[in-house]
């Protein structure tokens, strides 16, 4: 497996997280809020892993950095969205507005790495680079999802 279909699949999952948490609009604040907690894991994890094993490395190379850049401070976006998820009460509608924003904000940037930054990348990593991303990105998935899960409990 190389570094993009690691990150494809990772976005497959938050694309169904973000699915998962808007069709809690009418099934109340439970369900909401595991929904949330689910999607906001998975983008934390995602955020470190993908920093440092897809746009570091690009920055590295001093090629693709105003790309890392944009891509870099999309996830910060959807930080400070979450933030405020974190700070509004969960069974109001200002809640859900923010919800769809960071759904929206999340959908914008898996285009942009899918229809643009991957295709730019592709050119820079060699395929034995990209598989070699692609063990250390999964590893520290699994480790962040094993901290936040465990963080959880």
């Amino acid at each position: 497996m190389d570094i993009y279909k690691a990150i494809l699949d990772d976005h497959n999952i938050q694309r169904k997280l973000c699915k998962k948490l808007l069709d809690t609009k009418s099934k109340g604040e439970k369900a909401r809020n595991k929904a949330y907690t689910n999607l906001k894991i998975e983008l934390k994890a995602h955020e470190v892993a993908e920093e440092r094993y897809f746009y570091q490395p690009l920055i590295d190379t001093d090629k693709m950095i105003e790309d890392a850049r944009h891509g870099m401070a999309e996830h910060h976006e959807m930080d400070e969205v979450m933030k405020k998820l974190d700070d509004t009460e969960i069974d109001t509608d200002t809640w859900f507005t923010l919800a769809e924003e960071l759904c929206n904000k999340v959908e914008h940037h898996l285009e942009d790495e899918e229809e643009d930054f991957f295709k730019k990348a592709k050119k820079i990593y060699s395929a034995s680079e990209a598989e070699e991303l692609a063990k250390e990105y999964e590893q520290e998935m699994i480790e962040y999802r094993n901290q936040y899960e465990d963080e959880e409990d």
